[in-house]
């Protein structure tokens, strides 16, 4: 089986910066895409951020400009940076991968972190 784990959520002021991380583990076959979806309460799950292997990228239209994802390949690892946090960042975060194995893919989601933004 392959687990995304996450970290690096917590409490911060608006105006704040955070960086997530997500690293995946287990039977790892190849790990395509990954990225970051958030949902707050009573809210649907949005996209935040994606990456390829390529390093191609694709944000929320709110988040642009103040976050960036990025990844390390070898470490099947995917960041989030996140600065200039608004109230409105605050929601529970997680970490997804696209995880393939021959012709075979699936959508594997992390346990999700919290983020708190205080205005």
């Amino acid at each position: 089986q392959v687990q995304l784990v996450e970290s690096g959520g917590g409490l911060v002021q608006a105006g704040g910066s955070l960086i997530l991380t997500c690293a995946a583990s287990g039977n790892i076959f190849r790990i395509n895409a990954m990225g970051w979806y958030r949902q707050a309460p009573g809210k649907h799950r949005e996209l935040v951020a994606t990456i390829t292997r390529g390093a191609r990228t694709d944000y929320g239209d709110s988040v642009k400009g103040r976050f960036t994802v990025s990844r390390d390949n070898a470490k099947n690892t995917v960041y989030l940076e996140m600065n200039s946090l608004k109230p409105e960042d605050t929601a529970v975060y997680y970490c997804n991968a696209a995880h393939s194995r021959g012709s075979y893919e699936s959508n594997i989601w992390g346990q999700g972190t919290q983020v708190t933004v205080s205005s």
